[in-house]
C-alpha cells in the first residue's frame, strides 16, 4: 500500500518559486524539467514518482513515505506558502 502527497496551490511569485525549487533539485541532484506553468521534480529515491507542480491548481506524487524524498517534497510544497497559497495533504 502506498502513501500519497496531495497539493492545491496558486504561486502568485512564479518565478522566485522556480528557482528555489530549481536549486533545491540541483543541490539535491535531482533532475528538473519547467515550462511557463509548471515544473517537474525527478528525484532519486526508488518507487517515488515525479512531483509535477503547477503555478495554480493541484496534483498528487506517491512517495511510499520513502524517505528523505518523501520530507523533501513537503519541505518544497509547504515552501509554495512563501510565495503564494498552499495547501497539502497526504494519505
Amino acid at each position: 500500500m502506498g502513501h500519497t502527497i496531495y497539493y492545491m496551490m496558486e504561486v502568485e511569485e512564479w518565478e522566485g518559486f522556480r528557482m528555489l525549487v530549481e536549486r533545491a533539485c540541483l543541490a539535491l541532484g535531482w533532475d528538473f524539467k519547467r515550462n511557463a506553468d509548471e515544473m517537474t521534480i525527478f528525484p532519486v529515491c526508488p518507487s517515488v514518482e515525479p512531483l509535477t507542480i503547477k503555478k495554480r491548481g493541484s496534483g498528487f506524487a506517491k512517495t511510499n513515505l520513502t524517505e528523505p524524498c518523501h520530507s523533501l517534497y513537503l519541505l518544497i510544497l509547504y515552501s509554495a506558502s512563501s510565495f503564494g497559497s498552499v495547501s497539502v495533504w497526504e494519505d
